[in-house]
């Protein structure tokens, strides 16, 4: 167990970041996501529920923060 100091037995080893290739792909991937969640969010608030419209639009933007952050960080 650990004591939540990030330190473990894999942070020994030196870590690299992913390739290019693979940012880009994963990135891409949580694009297609955040189009999906986005599009559920307007479905959902022109049908007339702004609860699941909120869930979607959420579902969105934290995808698309992650994507962004695949990219920045590797």
């Amino acid at each position: 167990m650990t004591d939540g100091s990030g330190e473990g037995p894999d942070d020994e080893e030196a870590r690299t970041a992913r390739p290019w290739i693979e940012r880009i792909g994963l990135a891409g991937i949580a694009l297609l996501f955040a189009i999906l969640f986005g599009a559920t969010a307007v479905a959902a608030w022109s049908g007339g529920e702004p609860f699941l419209a909120a869930m979607g639009a959420v579902g969105c933007l934290m995808t698309v923060w992650v994507g962004l952050l695949t990219i920045v960080r590797g």
